[in-house]
């Protein structure tokens, strides 16, 4: 039986409640804010790559990166399907050289939850600044906190989504899926159940080791590391007066733009 990354078009599938189009509208916006105009994007452990596969459609150059071969094959087969060039690139997010560095670094969809250490989260920042331009933007999009440490979860475990004739119930976690207070990692048990595909309905089934992140561990990763420096944080995907504030009520996601640190005295 495959896991969920294992089935890329299934985990495609689960993920189609986002609108990747206006999420990536929204991440040009910040850049052109910070007036920078991405040519070159690289999407970390991007699983289908669909924000990377958004970008090349839109003209930057753009590459994506997971460790899982299935995703990678996946990612290429559609971006062609599409007619859209994308480099994919097999590689873990903790330890890559490409020899080029980009405009845009993003990695999306809670991925550094597979970052189960500090360590491993400092190694991945550092690959991550290394691999920035020096006008560049690097946006790591992550749970909100309060799904973890509070009894009001910003979002729910178990959603229903349907595309091109197919419905997919999920299950992300379930209530005994507790998080480890010492280790802060939680086996997160995930079902989801496929009908409509012209067959009998599909079962995947799966546990995904889950690494929960403070915002003070964000912090304090990004001071280990070196390299980077903060330069907003948001609750959600909005731009100028529809951006969120993390601390906003209503406030989903942990969305964290990081720049390469500027030398001592340069003004912005």
């Amino acid at each position: 039986m495959s896991g969920v990354y294992d089935d890329p078009w299934a985990y495609e599938l689960a993920c189609s409640f986002r609108d990747v189009p206006a999420e990536v509208d929204v991440l040009l916006a910040w850049c052109a804010e910070r007036h920078l105009t991405p040519g070159t994007v690289l999407e970390l452990a991007a699983g289908p790559a669909e924000h990377a596969r958004e970008f090349a459609r839109r003209g930057p150059a753009a590459t994506a990166l997971d460790l899982n071969p299935r995703m990678c094959a996946y990612a290429a087969r559609e971006a062609e399907r599409a007619g859209v060039e994308l480099e994919v690139v097999e590689g873990d997010m903790t330890r890559f050289a490409l020899g080029r560095r980009f405009d845009l670094v993003a990695t999306m969809l809670d991925s550094t939850s597979h970052l189960m250490t500090l360590d491993a989260f400092v190694a991945h920042l550092r690959c991550a600044a290394a691999h920035l331009s020096p006008g560049g933007l690097y946006v790591i999009e992550m749970s909100h906190p309060r799904d973890r440490l509070s009894d009001d979860p910003s979002v729910s475990t178990g959603w229903t989504v349907e595309r091109d004739g197919v419905r997919a119930s999920v299950r992300w976690g379930e209530p005994s899926d507790r998080l480890d207070p010492v280790t802060q990692i939680a086996d997160d048990r995930v079902t989801m159940t496929i009908t409509g595909e012209g067959t009998e309905p599909r079962v995947v089934r799966d546990v995904v080791p889950y690494r929960f992140w403070t915002a003070t561990e964000l912090d304090a990763a990004v001071r280990l590391a070196g390299g980077l420096e903060l330069v907003a944080q948001y609750g959600d995907f909005g731009a100028g007066e529809d951006a969120v504030s993390l601390a906003d009520p209503g406030a989903w996601r942990m969305i964290t733009l990081l720049r390469p640190c500027r030398a001592p005295g340069r003004r912005s």
